[in-house]
């Protein structure tokens, strides 16, 4: 278990990574705009998240 822990926690990283990579200037205005977000839209958009995650790390474990 932690061994998946810590591979999707690497996975991230990398993702996350190459998004700052390829496009600093547009991760900095998302960043902007994620700053100036009311705090409900910001638990809606995590929960939704959250809940796309645990859908694709089931489907990933069901190939």
């Amino acid at each position: 278990m932690a061994g998946w822990l810590l591979a999707g926690f690497g996975i991230a990283l990398v993702l996350e990574g190459l998004a700052y990579a390829a496009a600093p200037g547009f991760m900095k205005r998302v960043a902007a705009a994620i700053g100036l977000a009311d705090p409900g839209q910001l638990r809606i958009a995590g929960l939704l998240a959250v809940a796309i995650g645990v859908g694709v790390v089931a489907l990933a474990r069901q190939l």
